[in-house]
C-alpha cells in the first residue's frame, strides 16, 4: 500500500520565516538511500544541504529551484511504500495542509545539526551485574581506588577525560595523584621527532646578496653570467645594475604610459551580505553605542602563548587566547554578557563568544560555545574548525545563532584600531588592533620598549552600563597582562 509523504521548507532557527530553493540534487521518479541528499536549501545566513531520513521515492516535484517559500511549504511528496496512483498524489497535494509551526507533518527530512531521536530505553542489569550509572563500572570511565589520594581537581578532569587511573602514577605527597599528573597522563608521552641533518647547499651554489638575487629575478637576468666583484667574489647589487644597464633595460623602462580598459564588474549582493548589511544598518540606526578604549602589555601574554603551544603541544593563536579571557570575564561580569530582545535583558551563565570571520561570501559570525569552560587547545581546535567551514560555506544556522559576545580582530591586517558595530541581540562587541613595539616609560623613570594591543569594546547603552562594561575591561585585562589567571580558578 502507498505511503506518501510530504516534503515541506524546513526551519532552522527562530528568525527562519522563508527559504530558497537551490538546487534539486534528486529527479522525479529517482530513489533516495537513507543519508541520501535530497537538495540545498538557502536562507538568509547559511546554505544548508537538506538528507533523506530513510530510504524512499520521488513522487512528484513541487518546487523549482530559485523559488522563494515560506516555512512549511510544500516542496515535493515521497513514497516509501508501494507506487501509488498519480490520482492518490494529485489527492494528497491537494489536501496538504502545513501543521502547526510552519513545518508539514511526516517529514522525511533530518536538518543537519537537529536534535537526533532519543536513544532506546536501556534494559535493568541483572542481578550481580555492574550499574551502568556506576561510573566506576563503565568501559572507558575512570575507575577509582577508594585506597588513593587524588586532588578533587584531578578526579574531576579524570572524568572528563574518561581515564583509567589505574596506571596514573600519583607525584603528589604519599603518592597522591594530582591535577597535573591527570594532564601529563591525557596528554600522553612526548616522543622527540629529529629530522635527520640539516641539507647544505650545492658545492656549485652562486654566491650572491639577497638583494642581487631579487634584482635579477625581476630583469630576468642568469646570476650565473655575471662575476661578483664583492668580497670573496660576492655577486652584489651594483653587479646586477651594471649588467642591467648594458642590456638597455633602462629604455624599456622608459616606454610611455598608457591607459587600458577599465570596466567595472558588477556583483550583485547574495542573500547573506544582503542580510548582513540589514541587520548591521538597523543596529547602527537603532542601538546607542558607546565605546570604551584600552590598551594592554601583551608582553607576557605572547610568552605564555609560546610556552603554553610547546607544553600543550597546541597552535593556540592570540586570538584564542582572547577568547579564552573574554570567555572568563564574562563568567565573572554578568551584567556584560547578555542579550537583549526588545525590553527583556537576558544574562546567562556562561559565555558562547562569536568571531569575526570574513569569508568569501561574506561576514559571517560563527559562536565557541560555552568558551569560559574550555581549554585553550579545545578553544583553538574549535576556531579552526569553525574558520575552515565559514570560509567554504558549509556552517549551519545554530552555529551562528545568538552569542553573547563577539570579538573582531583586525590586528593581522596592521590596523591599530577601530570601532566594531555590535551584532544584535548581543549587548557589546570588542575591537582588537595590532601589538605594536613602543617606547613606554618605567617605573623608575627609565624607557624601556613594551608590545602594546589597542582594544575598543563598543557597548549597548540600553543593556550595559557604562562602569560595569569598565570593570567588565578591567578584568580582561588583568587576564591578559597576567595570563596565569587563565589557568587558576581566580577571576
Amino acid at each position: 500500500m502507498a505511503k506518501l509523504r510530504a516534503f515541506t521548507m524546513p526551519k532552522w532557527g527562530i528568525e527562519m520565516t522563508e527559504g530558497t530553493l537551490a538546487e534539486w540534487m534528486v529527479a522525479e521518479g529517482e530513489d533516495i538511500a537513507k543519508g541520501g541528499t535530497i537538495c540545498l536549501i538557502e536562507t538568509a545566513k547559511i546554505t544548508n544541504e537538506v538528507e533523506a531520513e530513510y530510504a524512499a521515492t520521488v513522487r512528484r516535484v513541487i518546487a523549482q529551484p530559485a523559488e522563494e517559500l515560506p516555512v512549511g511549504a510544500l516542496l515535493a511528496v515521497f513514497d516509501d511504500g508501494a507506487d501509488a496512483s498519480e490520482e492518490e498524489v494529485d489527492a494528497f497535494v491537494a489536501s496538504f495542509v502545513p501543521a502547526t509551526g510552519g513545518t508539514a507533518d511526516g517529514r522525511l527530512v533530518k536538518e543537519e545539526g537537529r536534535e537526533t531521536p532519543p536513544p532506546a530505553p536501556q534494559e535493568q542489569p541483572a542481578a550481580g551485574e555492574p550499574d551502568p550509572a556506576d561510573s566506576n563500572a563503565q568501559p572507558g570511565r575512570a575507575r577509582i581506588d577508594t585506597n588513593r589520594a587524588i586532588s578533587p581537581q584531578a578526579l574531576r578532569l579524570a572524568e572528563v577525560e574518561r581515564l583509567d587511573l589505574a596506571d596514573v602514577t600519583g607525584s603528589g605527597r604519599g603518592g597522591r595523584i594530582t591535577f597535573q599528573d591527570v594532564q601529563q597522563a591525557v596528554r600522553g608521552p612526548n616522543t622527540a621527532k629529529p629530522r635527520g641533518p640539516a641539507p647544505l647547499p650545492p658545492e656549485d651554489a652562486i654566491f650572491a646578496s639577497p638583494l642581487a638575487r631579487r634584482i635579477a629575478a625581476l630583469h630576468g637576468i642568469a646570476l650565473s653570467t655575471l662575476t661578483g666583484t664583492g668580497r670573496r667574489g660576492r655577486i652584489c647589487k651594483s653587479d646586477v645594475l651594471a649588467k642591467v644597464e648594458n642590456d638597455g633595460d633602462s629604455a624599456e623602462r622608459a616606454a610611455p604610459f598608457r591607459l587600458i580598459a577599465n570596466d567595472a564588474i558588477i556583483v550583485p549582493f547574495d542573500k547573506i551580505r544582503t542580510m548582513v548589511a540589514k541587520r548591521l544598518t538597523a543596529a547602527k540606526q537603532d542601538i546607542p553605542h558607546f565605546y570604551l578604549r584600552m590598551q594592554i602589555d601583551a608582553g607576557a601574554l605572547l610568552e605564555m602563548r609560546r610556552a603554553a603551544n610547546l607544553l600543550l603541544g597546541c597552535k593556540a593563536t592570540i586570538n584564542d587566547f582572547l577568547v579564552m579571557a573574554a570567555a572568563r570575564a564574562l563568567a565573572h561580569h554578568r551584567d556584560v554578557n547578555v542579550q537583549l530582545h526588545g525590553s527583556d535583558l537576558h544574562q546567562f551563565a556562561h559565555a558562547d563568544v562569536a568571531i569575526a570571520v570574513a569569508g568569501e561570501k561574506g561576514l559571517t559570525t560563527p559562536i565557541i560555545r560555552q568558551a569560559d569552560r574550555m581549554r585553550i587547545d579545545q578553544i583553538a581546535a574549535a576556531t579552526r574548525d569553525l574558520v575552515a567551514r565559514a570560509n567554504s560555506g558549509s556552517l549551519r544556522y545554530e552555529e551562528m545563532d545568538g552569542g553573547t559576545f563577539t570579538i573582531s580582530n583586525l590586528g593581522m591586517f596592521g590596523i591599530d584600531s577601530f570601532d566594531a558595530i555590535i551584532n544584535p541581540p548581543q549587548g557589546a562587541i570588542l575591537a582588537v588592533g595590532q601589538t605594536s613595539r613602543v617606547a613606554v616609560e618605567t617605573a623608575s623613570g627609565e624607557v624601556a620598549f613594551a608590545d602594546r594591543m589597542h582594544l575598543t569594546l563598543s557597548v549597548d547603552h540600553r543593556a550595559i552600563d557604562g562602569a560595569a562594561a569598565a570593570r567588565f575591561l578591567q578584568t580582561f585585562k588583568r587576564m591578559l597582562e597576567d595570563p596565569e589567571h587563565l589557568f587558576g580558578n581566580g577571576g
